[in-house]
């Protein structure tokens, strides 16, 4: 068996159409929806990320800012800087990108984000919703793996589903939505016993943990659905998921890639995210 590859930028591109139809519904009514992004400090990886977001913004016709403050800024102007885009009525999501400098409370500057604006789906209240069965804004890597399975005609309901990784950013939310889709889940971590044992019982298996290659062949489940969410950097400077692919690819039904599986959804949830707020901002 050999896993049909399931190309996270074909369905990208795909939101990305259905995405352009909203946003020209929105300027209709005289509204082009609005995202601002912070990037504190100089991290070559989030100037990436950064660039890549506001270039899709560019192509779905989403107004875009980016908000630089230096390394060594206090708490209170990052506080600030979000308190003014909270008020800004051309503000539809606010991205603050991760990870801040040392000296930043990340957690308390996220929460000062207004929920309706929490575009990243990290708030409180936005995390909460998905616990009460009632999603608002979901986190973007988590909505994504779940619209890729819905795009891909691959059934949730009743299969057993293994997380691998326990992050308020995927482990958990990935969780709590597979659960609201009747899946049966277990949430394995690094003290896990018998990681192997769980991994191999999954019919749907997320890896979410940040090690390279982690998962392989041996651990994966004959015809179970290999969602490879890891971004690992290598010494040869490649890139590397948290899946050996090759050998894992061999036994599973379907499988994400890295790169192009699961990263280029991400964004596109960000953007979807971002229509859906301001869809609500103008009801």
């Amino acid at each position: 068996m050999t896993a049909k590859v399931i190309d996270g930028k074909v369905i990208a591109r795909e939101v990305g159409v259905a995405l352009g139809q909203r946003v020209q519904a929105l300027e209709a009514r005289g509204l082009r929806p609005g995202l601002a992004a912070i990037l504190v400090g100089d991290n070559p990886a989030s100037e990436v990320y950064v660039r890549n977001k506001t270039r899709a913004c560019a192509e779905a016709g989403i107004h875009s800012e980016l908000h630089r403050l230096g390394a060594g800024c206090a708490e209170r102007e990052v506080v600030d800087l979000i308190a003014g885009l909270n008020a800004n009525p051309a503000i539809h999501g606010i991205l603050l990108q991760l990870p801040l400098p040392r000296g930043l409370d990340a957690e308390r500057i996220l929460q000062s984000i207004d929920d309706r604006k929490d575009v990243d789906g990290f708030s409180w209240s936005n995390l909460g919703a998905i616990v009460a069965g009632s999603p608002r804004l979901v986190p973007c890597t988590p909505l994504g793996i779940m619209t890729m399975l819905e795009r891909e005609g691959i059934p949730v309901e009743g299969r057993n589903a293994v997380v691998i990784g326990r992050s308020t950013i995927v482990g958990k939310p990935v969780s709590l939505l597979l659960v609201g889709r009747g899946a049966t889940v277990t949430v394995c971590n690094s003290k896990t016993r018998d990681l192997r044992e769980h991994a191999s019982r999954a019919d749907i298996l997320v890896a979410a943990l940040g090690k390279a290659r982690f998962v392989d062949g041996s651990m994966v489940k004959p015809g179970a659905v290999v969602i490879d969410v890891g971004i690992n950097r290598l010494p040869d400077g490649k890139l590397a998921g948290d899946v050996d692919y090759d050998s894992a690819r061999q036994v599973a039904s379907h499988i994400t890639p890295v790169p192009g599986g699961v990263g280029p959804m991400t964004i596109a949830m960000l953007l979807r995210n971002t229509v859906q707020a301001a869809e609500q901002a103008a009801r």
